[in-house]
């Protein structure tokens, strides 16, 4: 698959190419949306877009959103889509079925590909780094799945800068695969651990990056203006207290001045911005209605200049 009005990236300094914007299962599929006709909908225009990265995770409505995603995404080519999945979080109160041991990885994996319904994973991550399980034990654990063919490139997410070292040096020591792509949250509103911390590691060690929640969890469309009485934020309390702070709701009004001069909306806008930063592979999309899909990949048209680049740093300045 190739569409040429989406861009392909290399995941940092691997072979394989994924679509400049992906499409995540994170509260969605599954989730707050079961119809399967807006499901498939939505997971066919994303594909029919050029999106070939579809980002879900088995925590993502305790397995529903692998399942949901998994039955739709069977209606194209396999070798055309870069399918993940995570673990890390508990899937039961059995004391083992949570964090990053070797025998939760190997689990977690077969019940993964049996909700998806595929052989194998493009990319496994490591939803969070597990502080109970020596890490040895987990990165022996992913290499092992690898070399089985279970998957194709194994990943990390939210991890720090100190844990991707120590991760790559024991890599180095034992021979054992590499992680490849890590995924931290990025958006104007939340600039400074990525910027301080991941991008200049990740960047170092060849990893790709694909980042999440990218419009700040609804907050960068201008949707909560007038405050929360809709959406995610009134779903996810961490979420709003966050994200949801009186600069940001002033520093997102003054943005539209922005977005008005190159004749997007906001939304595209920080779409746009994510995707001229350094360093970043993919941003993966929410969308819970086909429009809403449209307009975000309306992105896709927006020329960020470094001038404007400037101009939205200095705006969301840490």
């Amino acid at each position: 698959m190739f569409k040429a009005n989406m861009p392909y990236r290399n995941l940092g300094r691997c072979g394989t190419k994924v679509s400049t914007y992906g499409l995540g299962g994170w509260t969605t599929y599954g989730g707050t949306v079961k119809d399967d006709t807006t499901i498939k909908n939505i997971i066919h225009l994303a594909y029919e877009s050029g999106i070939n990265f579809f980002d879900i995770a088995d925590i993502y409505a305790k397995g529903d959103s692998e399942k949901a995603m998994g039955v739709i995404l069977k209606d194209f080519p396999r070798h055309e889509l870069v399918i993940t999945s995570k673990l890390f979080w508990p899937m039961s109160d059995d004391v083992n079925d949570k964090g990053l041991s070797r025998k939760h990885i190997m689990e977690s994996i077969d019940k993964s590909l049996k909700r998806v319904g595929t052989d194998y994973l493009d990319i496994y991550f490591c939803h969070r780094y597990d502080p109970e399980t020596p890490l040895e034990e987990t990165i022996r654990a992913m290499d092992d799945l690898v070399r089985q063919g279970k998957v194709l490139y194994w990943g990390t997410s939210e991890w720090t800068s100190e844990q991707l070292n120590q991760a790559y040096e024991i890599c180095e020591k034992r021979g054992y695969y590499k992680p490849q792509v890590e995924q931290p949250q990025y958006s104007l509103i939340a600039r400074e651990k990525f910027e301080k911390d991941t991008q200049p590691t990740a960047t170092r060690l060849g990893m790709g990056l694909v980042t999440w929640s990218p419009l700040g969890s609804g907050m960068l469309t201008g949707k909560y203006d007038q405050g929360v009485k809709e959406g995610r934020l009134t779903q996810i309390e961490w979420l709003k207290d966050t994200v949801y702070t009186p600069e940001n709701v002033e520093r997102v009004k003054q943005m539209k001045k922005i977005a008005d001069d190159l004749g997007c909306s906001r939304s595209q806008l920080a779409l746009a911005w994510l995707n001229f930063q350094n360093g970043v592979s993919s941003v993966i999309l929410g969308a819970t209605r086909t429009e809403q899909l449209q307009e975000n990949l309306g992105a896709l048209k927006v020329n960020i200049t470094a001038d404007v680049d400037k101009e939205l740093k200095k705006l969301f300045k840490f």
